[in-house]
């Protein structure tokens, strides 16, 4: 019953500086890796500038407005093309309105997904 007390909080000490620089340097090789994303754009930019129209749709706005355009949490999309003019709907897809954010589409796709969309019956 005599140990020294203090032995355990040293190891405990030690093995928690070690930690702490592991993990920074773990920290630096990823921000490396993420500049490196950005200053590419990354792929995910080089798929939505092939993409279709459909495919945008498909991967960005299925969640809000449903698989039969029918609306959920944003509304219908049929006959968006009657109530609204396609610079209207260009500028929708690109800025976000209400509770839809901006950025979905990019601005050198908005053309064609706005007269895709004026065109959904």
């Amino acid at each position: 019953m005599n140990r020294n007390p203090i032995i355990p909080f040293v190891l405990i000490m030690v093995f928690g500086v070690v930690a702490m620089f592991l993990v920074s340097f773990k920290g630096l090789g990823d921000m490396e890796e993420l500049a490196k994303e950005q200053e590419g754009g990354g792929a995910e930019t080089e798929e939505t500038a092939a993409a279709t129209p459909e495919e945008i749709y498909q991967k960005s706005c299925i969640g809000c407005h449903g698989d039969q355009y029918q609306g959920g949490v944003g509304p219908a999309l049929t006959g968006v093309g009657d109530r609204l003019s396609q610079d209207d709907i260009a500028n929708i897809v690109v800025n976000g309105k209400g509770s839809m954010p901006p950025g979905l589409v990019p601005q050198d796709k908005a053309a064609e997904m706005a007269e895709w969309l004026a065109g959904l019956k």
